[in-house]
């Protein structure tokens, strides 16, 4: 199908399709050899579609712009406008490591290290640790932009479920990558007892746990969310978590904490990539941070968000219980919904965009292909309610027809 409906996207068709399947564009015969293993982000080129006006998007996991705060520097800092720090401005580590304490995960202020978002702490760990035929464990399914910078890297991977963490001591990975909290794509949050199993295994086969958890925040019932790197007792770790959910994602301004021994390599590889993040970012963060108004705003925004997720998840029984499966989330951004049917989602996708939907395809979350079944992960924060009415039925209609034939 072609993508230029609405807009002039070029060639978008063609790089969105490569993206959904994982295709690589031919490279430079002279350039590196992990580049032949670069596939570009799904989950980015088919925002560049999505974020067109006669699209109705549940594809990335953007924010309500309803929950952005108002971002006026009144006093600005001008110390700012100066290069700083590559471990980013003391004040906000050291806010950071006083709500660490607060989740049972004490960390010194000086063993805080400020990201461009946790996709860049991401990157870091993986240069750190994963070269050809590293082996890693991940969560199946998992983040797709994890896999895309382990498998750049040349990772080999092992999978676990989050029930089934034991198996990993006959593994052996070199490092553990989780999402304890509101995992995405599946938006499950481990029991106290999964975090506890998690922490052991990887004490016992020594294995570095990396810890993401930029949803933590983004909590409507009562789950554990305790880190599973505060249960860590022999083997080292990296806790990584961001602003992009709670405040705004284009600040681009997340952190990572690790093991002492960790540090300095972390820091300095930040270091050779950007010398600093976005001090201006850094003081903006900060003084939301110190508000008075922080808890009461980030209040608003929960409530908000638990109210679009009943809408949706009512929407779905609506449209959808005879064509899926899902559990409603206890927090976070996204549904994860299993067809009954069995369909290429990738392809479902490119039939999606023509009638002015997009969704993220299951297959992108999987390190190994054939793993995946039939799945579909949907944002419900971003569109409007009633924009998701009619996205979800256009959807459902639409998966309804490719079913024929496949049960």
């Amino acid at each position: 199908m072609n993508l230029k409906s609405g807009t002039d996207t070029g060639n978008r068709s063609g790089t969105l399709e490569s993206a959904a399947k994982g295709k690589s564009e031919p490279v430079n015969s002279l350039t590196a050899d992990r580049i032949a293993r670069l596939t570009p982000s799904p989950v980015r080129e088919i925002l560049s579609v999505a974020s067109r006006p006669d699209i109705i998007s549940f594809a990335g996991g953007l924010p309500d712009h309803e929950s952005f705060p108002d971002v006026g520097l009144k006093k600005l800092d001008h110390d700012a406008l100066q290069y700083g720090a590559t471990e980013g401005e003391a004040t906000l580590r050291q806010w950071i490591a006083d709500d660490l304490a607060k989740r049972n995960l004490p960390v010194a202020a000086e063993h805080v290290l400020i990201l461009n978002g946790s996709q860049q702490g991401i990157d870091l760990v993986a240069k750190m640790f994963v070269e050809l035929h590293t082996l890693v464990a991940v969560e199946s399914p998992t983040y797709l932009a994890a896999l895309q910078v382990f498998s750049l890297f040349g990772a080999g991977y092992t999978s676990f479920e989050p029930s089934s963490t034991r198996e990993l001591g006959h593994s052996k990975p070199a490092l553990t990558y989780c999402i304890p909290t509101f995992q995405n794509p599946t938006g499950y949050c481990y029991t106290t007892a999964e975090r506890q199993q998690l922490a052991n295994a990887c004490d016992n086969n020594g294995s570095v746990l990396f810890e993401d958890d930029p949803y933590r925040d983004l909590v409507y019932d009562e789950c554990e969310r305790q880190p599973v790197c505060s249960y860590i007792r022999n083997t080292d770790w990296i806790y990584q978590s961001s602003f992009s959910k709670t405040l705004a994602p284009g600040l681009r301004l997340g952190y990572l904490v690790c093991s002492p021994a960790l540090y300095p390599t972390l820091c300095w590889l930040k270091q050779a990539a950007d010398l600093h993040s976005n001090r201006l970012s850094q003081q903006l963060v900060l003084s939301l941070l110190q508000s008075p108004n922080y808890q009461d705003r980030l209040q608003v925004i929960t409530s908000g968000y638990r109210r679009k997720r009943d809408h949706f998840d009512t929407l779905l029984q609506e449209h959808f219980s005879h064509l899926a499966s899902w559990s409603k989330p206890a927090g976070g951004l996204f549904f994860w919904l299993k067809l009954s049917a069995s369909l290429d989602t990738r392809d479902l996708l490119q039939a999606a965009i023509g009638k002015g939907v997009a969704f993220m395809p299951g297959e992108s979350f999987f390190a190994k292909s054939g793993q995946s079944g039939s799945h579909l992960r949907l944002n419900f924060s971003h569109a409007s309610e009633t924009r998701s009415g009619i996205g979800l039925k256009i959807l459902a209609d639409l998966i309804e027809a490719e079913s024929v034939g496949n049960y």
